[in-house]
Formats: structure tokens, sequence, C-alpha cells
């Protein structure tokens, strides 16, 4: 049976790039669903305004699951060869606990610098909540590429960590958030995945806008 993932805005979502790069990263055969941008759910996900989101959405085998760490999990029980999770214990714990920061947290960063793949702020005023978030983030990364020697977060291979913090690259990229070597040279690494390259091309090559998130910062 073939596999369905259901995203919305690919310029937007930062949850539905997750769930995409999850599926691209396990060898998952499936096909899109794009929810159009005037959808209620679609909308209230991009604009932050639901408590839980339903998109992404892999249905796969008779299965629906949802939430990216479920399909994260899922995907890792389905397709472990793929490496989603590293090997060893004490790496895959601290790959869920950073995982599970960026799925529940850094809420100031979500909301002052939204997803925007297509546009880009040179000079943009960060305030002090989300640098503080960005600082985190940033820690995260350094403590992870030191300890597993990268180029991603958890060593030679791309893992449930790295498609979990791929968007904040973009974001990153988007608002001109200054970063030191180390961290700028993990956001290229991460932007010049081919999944990544493609979906930045798809997004960059979508004709919808969404009014509120298009502001002039």
């Amino acid at each position: 049976m073939s596999a369905v993932l259901t995203i919305s805005s690919k310029n937007y979502s930062s949850w539905s790039l997750r769930g995409w790069l999850l599926c691209r990263m396990a060898g998952l055969d499936f096909k899109e669903e794009l929810l159009s941008s005037d959808d209620p759910g679609a909308r209230a996900e991009l604009l932050l305004l639901s408590p839980s989101f339903l998109v992404p959405c892999l249905t796969h085998n008779g299965v629906k699951v949802w939430d990216t760490l479920a399909i994260a999990e899922y995907l890792h029980e389905n397709f472990p060869q793929a490496g989603l999770l590293p090997k060893d214990a004490a790496a895959r714990t601290h790959c869920r606990s950073i995982s599970g920061e960026m799925h529940s947290g850094f809420s100031n960063l979500r909301s002052a610098l939204p997803m925007n793949l297509k546009a880009h702020y040179k000079g943009f005023k960060i305030w002090a909540a989300a640098q503080a978030d960005i600082e985190r983030v940033t820690t995260i990364w350094r403590e992870c590429l030191t300890q597993y020697g990268g180029p991603y977060l958890f060593g030679a291979t791309p893992s449930l960590a790295d498609a979990m913090y791929a968007p904040v690259t973009t974001r990153f990229t988007t608002y001109d958030v200054k970063l030191d070597r180390t961290c700028a040279d993990y956001c290229e690494t991460i932007q010049s995945l081919p999944d990544m390259m493609e979906w930045i091309e798809a997004a960059r090559a979508e004709k919808a806008g969404i009014e509120e998130l298009e502001a002039e910062f």
C-alpha cells in the first residue's frame, strides 16, 4: 500500500518540513497531499493559533500517524536501518531529548522569526526573548557537533535531530541571524542536503501567500 504524507505550505510550514524530511530520511516511498493555505487547520498551524497540529499526517499500511515526533518514532520502528535515532543508547536518549526540546519549546523564536523561505530580512532586529532561544539552539548545536564529531548533530549521517532543527537553519538565513563559524557551517550543511534543496526550490515556487506572515518587519 502506498504511503501518503499530508502537509501544508512548503514556504511557511516548519512542521511539514520536519515530517517530510523524516520520511525522506527513512527511505519511505510516499505521495504528498498538500493542504490549501485556505484550509482552517493549515492556517491555524501556520499562524500558531492551534494548541495541537494535525499536519503533517502520515498514512501508511492502514495506519494514520500525526505529530512529528510520533511520525519519527513510527518510522524508526518500521525502518530501523535508516538510522533516524543513533545506535548508542546514550546518544539515542540525547537525540530524543534535544528533539523533544525543539518540539515543545522555543516559542519566542517561532513567533518572532516565522519560517518564510522566500524572504530575506537583512539586518533584522531580534528582540531579547527570541535571542535567548537562538542562544540555546546554537549551544545545543555546538555541544552535539563537538561531542559526536559532525557534520550532523549525531555524527556522519542525518538523524531525527537534524530534521527537527532543519527549519531553524532556514529561519537563521531568512532573518540574517549572526552565527559563529561552527553554527554557520552546520546551517550550510543542512541546507545543502539534496532533500532540503528540493524542498526550498518548491517553497520558492509557491504562488499562494499568507498576508499575516508577510508583514514588513
